[in-house]
């Protein structure tokens, strides 16, 4: 799964990354180093309204997915993953899956690895960071929608996005069974283009990481609480003392 993730690039540097045609923002999100659920990111995603031409952007979306037909948006909270596996099944994702697909771009993303308890402890769980070696963007595919309180017809539209996720590879498997899915430069075209709606071609384009591409290494517990921020959490610490490395993924 993707439960935390580390996003600090100016929205200018991701406009150009992307080449977006806007950056839709009243204002600048800050470098965060501790993303959680329902905390505002970054999302590149596609739009064309009135008939107009494609237009690509960057927006500010809340993250935990809320369909166009919930009642409560609180079922945002639950949904923040969405397996790529089932995507195209699950009510909740499947209309998003067709035509409102987006890339949601970070530094890296968190995971906890448990490590061997001591006689009838419960395992102490070691934070560790995941991110390109070459220390580049890593572009999370993921899905968004817009939900409007039904009570409201008048209200605002509430943006919210879900990451998708597939089985991991290479040694992160044993880091954590799952990541985030992400979808290659030359298809990023494709994919966030909604008028491509054949499922079977949109579920081609996802991929898990290629062998190598990715670093994990032990980060500070203090990631642990979502209060904390700042660029220590992403340096590299020492696994405790008392801790062999054997099997964790270094």
């Amino acid at each position: 799964m993707c439960g935390r993730y580390a996003a600090t690039r100016d929205p200018a540097d991701l406009a150009a990354a992307f080449q977006v045609d806007e950056v839709v923002a009243e204002r600048a999100l800050p470098p965060r180093y501790n993303i959680a659920p329902t905390n505002p990111v970054y999302a590149v995603l596609e739009r064309r309204e009135n008939g107009e031409q494609l237009r690509r952007e960057l927006r500010v979306l809340r993250w935990g997915l809320v369909p166009s037909w919930a009642r409560d948006p609180r079922i945002g909270n639950r949904l923040i993953n969405a397996r790529a596996e089932t995507i195209a099944e699950k009510p909740a994702f499947r209309r998003a899956f067709a035509v409102r697909r987006c890339l949601l771009p970070a530094d890296g993303y968190y995971e906890w690895f448990p490590l061997a308890g001591d006689g009838g402890r419960r395992p102490r769980k070691q934070p560790f960071f995941i991110r390109p070696r070459d220390g580049g963007i890593l572009p999370m595919a993921g899905l968004y929608e817009l939900w409007r309180d039904p009570t409201d017809p008048d209200g605002e539209w509430l943006w919210t996005c879900v990451v998708i996720t597939t089985r991991a590879t290479d040694e992160l498997g044993r880091l954590h069974d799952r990541m985030p899915t992400f979808v290659a430069p030359d298809d990023w075209d494709r994919w966030l283009d909604p008028r491509l709606d054949t499922l079977q071609d949109i579920a081609a384009l996802l991929r898990p990481a290629a062998p190598g591409w990715l670093e994990a290494y032990p980060v500070s517990t203090l990631v642990n609480d979502v209060r904390n921020d700042g660029p220590a959490l992403v340096e590299p610490v020492a696994l405790p003392a008392d801790v062999s490395s054997a099997g964790i993924p270094l």
